[in-house]
């Protein structure tokens, strides 16, 4: 059995997420800007740790293929 979700007019939805919208505290144009540069950054810090973390890998896994496989 399902519940009958109350019946709101599309005028008094839109009224709401208006009012709502306005309560928001958003980020100034300047707080934005240093958030995406620190995504940025931080991305391309993981980038090359795991760039060198895989080259580390693959050369301990050749290296252990080289010894198991006698030559």
């Amino acid at each position: 059995m399902q519940a009958n979700p109350m019946k709101v007019s599309p005028f008094k939805f839109l009224q709401e997420v208006r009012s709502e919208g306005q309560k928001v505290t958003w980020p100034s144009r300047r707080e934005t800007a240093i958030t995406t540069a620190m995504v940025f950054i931080m991305t391309a810090i993981a980038a090359i740790f795991f760039f060198f973390a895989d080259q580390v890998m693959r050369t301990l896994v050749t290296l252990v293929l080289r010894i198991g496989g006698g030559g």
